[in-house]
């Protein structure tokens, strides 16, 4: 059997910039065990299979290296505007059915109609967890114990539909020297198994890093289910109703990515976030499976 694929470089306006992501079209005739297969093929932070949804647009069924995910980010915004070119009637929104809910995606166009952007908002809203030992973060991290900045949050569990551990440092010169360190992920974040480590660039503007090397993620060069989380948890230590944030992450693999995110506090005071960024389609082909 045959499958469509197509492969977009996701948070950029540049060609081999930003997150790379394939999309594997028609694949409802693949089980689990065969979607991993194929995403440990590619070997990139994410792999999308599209299938038909009795409920949205589409179903997405998401998978790093090595797992199947609920939800990420740059899988949806990269998948809405692939599948928004291959439409007709151009849409200007499409639901995404996944496991962690139906997702949104508002589509950006070209002065010609071609999608080249989308903004999604996470399926769930802000969830906090525990705190976290600012000293083992620092071990996960390859930091010194007292690299961990405690003035803005204690490092925390937060997510929007995918946890992540989320820690604050100083300035962009010590997120700069941050190295994973697995053994200390397993004894310390094997709850999460990723870490995203933030620092101030000025005035709602940060730079991130996001490590999850248990699932065989080193470092993923932008991921927008971490970013929501974090613009959600800036949200809940800063008060107000809105926040809005624009995020650099992967300056340091040479995959520079910006995301534009906005949290939101709904009168039911749940914390909502949407994130949103370029995308770039790059190559397209045949799978055999």
């Amino acid at each position: 059997m045959e499958l469509d694929y197509e492969t977009a470089d996701v948070f950029t306006t540049t060609r081999f910039g930003g997150n790379p992501l394939a999309v594997v079209h028609g694949a409802e005739a693949l089980d689990g065990a065969r979607m991993q297969a194929i995403a440990r093929e590619f070997n990139l932070s994410e792999t999308v299979f599209v299938l038909p949804s009795g409920v949205a647009d589409a179903r997405l069924r998401i998978f790093t290296p090595g797992q199947e995910v609920p939800f990420a980010g740059h899988p949806n915004v990269g998948a809405a505007v692939l599948l928004a070119r291959r439409l007709d009637g151009a849409p200007a929104t499409l639901r995404l059915e996944q496991e962690a809910g139906i997702v949104t995606a508002w589509i950006t166009r070209n002065a010609a109609g071609t999608p080249t952007a989308a903004e999604i908002e996470a399926p769930l809203p802000l969830q906090l967890g525990a705190n976290l030992d600012p000293a083992e973060v620092a071990l996960c991290a390859g930091l010194p114990p007292g690299a961990i900045h405690l003035n803005g949050h204690p490092p925390i569990e937060a997510g929007c539909g995918l946890p992540f551990a989320i820690a604050e440092v100083e300035d962009v010169a010590t997120l700069a020297t941050a190295t994973p360190d697995i053994a200390a992920f397993r004894r310390h974040l094997s709850r999460t198994g990723a870490l995203l480590l933030h620092a101030p660039l000025g005035l709602g503007r940060r730079r991130v890093r996001m490590f999850s090397p248990l699932d065989g993620i080193g470092e993923d060069p932008a991921t927008g289910s971490a970013n929501c989380a974090l613009a959600g948890l800036l949200l809940a230590v800063a008060g107000g109703s809105l926040l809005n944030l624009e995020v650099e992450q992967g300056v340091e693999m040479g995959r520079p990515s910006l995301l534009h995110l906005a949290a939101r506090r709904d009168a039911d005071g749940a914390i909502r976030v949407r994130v949103g960024g370029g995308v770039v389609p790059v190559a397209r082909g045949t799978i055999w499976v």
